[in-house]
């Protein structure tokens, strides 16, 4: 009989998940983890990385890393090097999270969204491509970004509170941007046995959120309500595991269907 773990069991396999303590990081962090993997949370606050790593249990390394520096990431690369020498699974998950609008949003921002979603990938690629390498001697290694479905379509202005309350357009640009950075890399990074996915999550709302606002997101999709973190987090689990292994330049958009409408 073939049990889950026999389909997407990451045991020895190494993941790194940057934004792990963000809502739905922590979710992808619990799911490779529960899967086996020794997980790297990545982040810029060592304490609730510490914190974050004591809820998850298993194999889990809280690595203080600002994905924004040179220096950091380096940094991580040598850890990684000296702790195994390979990296299984990369998830990039970091990004800007606040909320705006063309009329607040400043030429800065788009910079600095710009180097969370773009530069940091770029340093964390040249940071571990070398380990990406080493585990597709033996497997099937995944890099997996983290879009949106304001990458996809822009926010509908009625359903926030307010022009200002809703992602802003600098947000969105950059998911659009990891989309088609995904198929680049994919194709790059193919011939040495790499695959490259994006994940492109739909109205996935925190806890304690405005009713009101739950309703009318929920009213956006057919199947008529919003996420829950843990279908994100298994469809990251089945990217990472080998069970995906000739998925590779894919969108999987998981928005309970909003942007076909």
């Amino acid at each position: 009989m073939i049990t889950p773990n026999d389909l997407f069991g990451l045991s020895g396999k190494v993941a790194v998940v940057t934004g792990a303590t963000g809502r739905l990081g922590q979710v992808m962090a619990s799911a490779l983890a529960g899967a086996g993997a020794t997980t790297w949370l990545v982040g810029r606050d060592q304490g609730r990385l510490d914190k974050l790593a004591a809820e998850l249990g298993g194999d889990c390394v809280p690595a203080r890393c600002d994905v924004t520096s040179d220096d950091d990431v380096a940094a991580l690369g040598d850890r990684l090097r000296e702790a195994g020498g390979r990296v299984d699974v990369l998830v990039h998950n970091a990004h800007v999270g606040r909320a705006g609008s063309l009329r607040t949003a400043r030429p800065g921002d788009y910079m600095e969204a710009a180097d969370l979603a773009f530069s940091a990938f770029q340093r964390l690629l040249g940071a571990t491509r070398e380990l990406l390498e080493t585990a597709a001697a033996d497997g099937s290694p995944s890099v997996i970004t983290v879009a949106s479905m304001y990458g996809l379509v822009s926010p509908k202005p009625h359903l926030y509170d307010s022009p200002d309350a809703g992602n802003p357009p600098y947000y969105g640009a950059v998911k659009a941007g990891i989309v088609q950075l995904t198929r680049y890399a994919a194709v790059e990074l193919g011939p040495a046995g790499i695959r490259v996915n994006c994940v492109t999550p739909g109205p996935f709302p925190g806890e304690g959120g405005d009713p009101a606002l739950l309703k009318r997101l929920a009213e956006q999709t057919p199947l008529g309500r919003v996420g829950d973190p843990a279908e994100i987090a298994t469809t990251v689990l089945y990217l990472a595991s080998p069970r995906s292994s000739f998925t590779t330049g894919a969108n999987v958009v998981v928005d309970g269907g909003w942007t076909i409408w």
